[in-house]
């Protein structure tokens, strides 16, 4: 038999997850049809690396910056003064995804990209990854994508998993990567994302968020109207994807807690390890339970 997670070490942890494959896909006590198999992760810190800053926050910040600097008359207003003036205490807020800091920079979002194809914001989208890369790694964050995390994906989809990524992040960010960094179809990404009108043959985003912002409870309600089902594996880092993991029959939550190969840092999860804790979730420990990183 094959190596199942190669780069997982073998203890606790790779054996529960391989042991809910296989018990939800042998017949038996516990056996999911195929159309049931469906496994759901969060993106930033569950994927890839989201420190010091979440990949697409970057983007937006830079976006804003450069919108600010054109308009003069925007320097002065939330968030763009933060962003212009480095205001450390929003940059950590947005970071851990608190649904106060989110919420400001809705109206911005959607004030700067309003009336925007999405052939063109994929196209802003490339243009930033091309060149972004991240300071610690020296890689482009494309590549930064964890290499124990495509594996399990590679485990699900073997056993007829249709794996989905639900994140507070905006969808149509993370649909332009989806294909080339999970292997998945844009479709199979849920998050956060704009209400469209098409006219003229073409659609148009609009100011206006499609079923609220993916955090906390928003990520099941997401995932249902996407998938119509509950997950029965999910996967997730952080306090906003305790709803998400509580909603499934398996979940796993991933510690970082490797300053040497990753980062260290309990920010805006103690909370979810608390409660994986309590409820007997799989805690992954990337220094012990990871044998390499990317």
């Amino acid at each position: 038999m094959d190596e199942k997670l190669p780069s997982w070490t073998d203890g606790p942890a790779k054996q529960a997850v391989i042991g809910f494959i296989s018990r939800v896909t042998t017949p038996g006590d516990g056996y999911l049809k195929p159309a049931e198999r469906v496994a759901a992760f969060d993106n930033d810190g569950t994927l890839w690396v989201e420190q010091p800053l979440p990949v697409q926050l970057d983007f937006i910040f830079r976006a804003l910056a450069a919108a600010a600097r054109r308009d003069a008359s925007l320097a002065g207003t939330q968030p763009y003064k933060a962003i212009l003036e480095q205001d450390h205490d929003f940059f950590t807020a947005v970071g851990q995804q608190r649904p106060d800091a989110i919420m400001a920079l809705e109206g911005a979002l959607a004030s700067n990209w309003r009336g925007t194809t999405p052939a063109e914001f994929d196209a802003e989208v490339l243009r930033y990854l091309d060149g972004a890369k991240s300071e610690r790694f020296g890689a482009p964050y494309t590549e930064l994508v964890y290499k124990p995390m495509l594996e399990l994906f590679d485990l699900l989809r073997s056993h007829d998993f249709r794996i989905f990524v639900c994140s507070g992040g905006g969808r149509d960010f993370m649909r332009v990567i989806a294909e080339d960094a999970w292997g998945l179809n844009r479709e199979d990404v849920v998050g956060t994302a704009p209400q469209y009108e098409y006219r003229d043959g073409v659609l148009h985003r609009t100011d206006k968020v499609l079923g609220g912002i993916a955090l906390g409870p928003g990520k099941p309600e997401h995932l249902f109207a996407t998938t119509g089902r509950m997950p029965a594996f999910a996967g997730g880092n952080a306090d906003v994807d305790i709803e998400m993991l509580e909603s499934a029959t398996f979940a796993m939550l991933v510690v970082h807690d490797d300053e040497e190969r990753e980062y260290a840092y309990t920010a805006a999860a103690e909370r979810s390890v608390q409660e994986a804790k309590r409820r007997g979730w799989t805690l992954v420990s990337i220094k012990n339970d990871w044998n390499a990183v990317f």
